[in-house]
């Protein structure tokens, strides 16, 4: 890598479930048409259910997920600290900051979505011998230490205070099911003015074997439902996901431009040549990056200029390989002129840029000719 208690919650599948009364009316021995104040009450009936599942509708899609649905990253991944860097994991460990509003009192619960090792989604070589522990953090230090703002997980990455714990092996239990951590006070969080804030940090780490632990997070106010913190966000410095095995697909990462950046680096490891990592920006229509094969790094410098800065950047990951690769996993981290790297948050600070001008068919198409002919970034 470049330098750089609460009640634990069984969770069942989420579902929402809206009461629909049934109403039936008896014929009466004598015809006669219904009042209006029946029909009144009917329709405000239907309407008030109506308005309670839609209630429930929207606070599933507004709940905060790592990763976000229109990143179309599909998982998480940690891999067991025995595995091999060939996989798509250079340091078997991973760490994500959730920042609650200052204002809020209410208590909130972190959730894990399949966090066994095992099962379903994980990828698995052998016999299942991995080990993955997920560990919550607050107080003093859990973002404000230097080294919580590093990508590597040396010094004093760990800072803050223990809040709470858990590891996971196999389990049919968690296999494609939901752990809450929770219920958690936003007060035990590190409070940062910039944030105006309480900031909590999540680290997930293989602790043994070799498998590696496909999983994600929702940020939610409720133990068994993911219902959305106003106002809340969460970003890391370096994520380590999944791509889709769909030939074609794209992913997205947003790294926040602050005032002050005039030129950004990236890092990206084991891309495993699958296809093209670009950045779209309102200046830019699809700048190239240096890209790395298997378990390697490679980076390269970008310019940023006056119009790019106070939004978010779209990092895209483009499949174009002619067979689709599965099970390819990749590092993903930036830093600015001063070295610092920079966050990546699950809703995009000042929104996402998009090129000022429209691209076509002919635009698309020479792009992808030029991957297949010199396979080159734009320096």
């Amino acid at each position: 890598m470049p330098n750089q208690k609460g009640t634990k919650v069984v969770i069942q599948p989420d579902s929402i479930v809206t009461n629909m009364h049934k109403y039936t009316y008896a014929e009466p021995q004598k015809k006669h048409v219904p009042t209006m104040n029946k029909i009144s009450n009917k329709v405000a009936f239907f309407v008030i259910n109506v308005l309670i599942f839609s209630l429930f509708a929207e606070s599933e899609s507004k709940a905060q997920p790592i990763p976000p649905a229109d990143s179309n990253i599909p998982f998480l991944v940690t891999f067991g600290k025995a595995a091999s860097q060939k996989y798509g994991d250079d340091d078997f460990s991973q760490v994500f900051f959730l920042s609650i509003p200052a204002h809020e009192t209410d208590p909130f619960y972190i959730r894990v979505f399949d966090p066994d090792v095992g099962g379903k989604y994980d990828e698995i070589y052998g016999g299942v011998d991995t080990k993955c522990k997920f560990s919550i953090y607050g107080g003093k230090g859990a973002w404000s230490d230097p080294d919580a703002q590093l990508t590597d997980p040396t010094g004093n990455y760990k800072a803050g205070t223990l809040v709470d714990s858990r590891t996971f092996s196999e389990s049919e239990k968690y296999d494609n099911n939901w752990y809450s951590f929770g219920p958690l006070d936003p007060k035990e969080g590190e409070f940062i003015e910039e944030f105006n804030g309480y900031v909590f940090k999540i680290v997930a780490e293989g602790i043994s074997g070799d498998d590696g632990n496909l999983y994600n997070y929702f940020f939610s106010r409720g133990p068994n439902v993911n219902i959305s913190i106003e106002g809340a966000n969460a970003f890391g410095y370096e994520w380590t996901f999944r791509m889709p095995a769909e030939r074609n697909a794209v992913c997205h990462l947003y790294p926040y431009i602050t005032d002050d950046v005039v030129s950004i680096q990236q890092f990206n490891f084991d891309w495993d040549d699958d296809g093209i990592i670009k950045i779209v920006s309102y200046e830019k229509k699809g700048e190239w990056v240096e890209m790395s094969n298997e378990a390697n790094w490679k980076s390269s410098t970008h310019q940023i200029l006056e119009t790019e800065r106070n939004s978010s950047l779209d990092i895209q990951f483009i499949k174009t390989r002619e067979k689709a690769k599965e099970n390819n996993n990749i590092c993903f981290s930036f830093k600015n002129q001063f070295g610092e790297f920079m966050r990546f948050y699950t809703i995009p600070i000042g929104g996402v840029q998009r090129f000022k001008y429209s691209l076509g068919v002919l635009d698309n198409a020479r792009e992808g000719e030029r991957y297949k002919k010199d396979k080159v970034f734009v320096k």
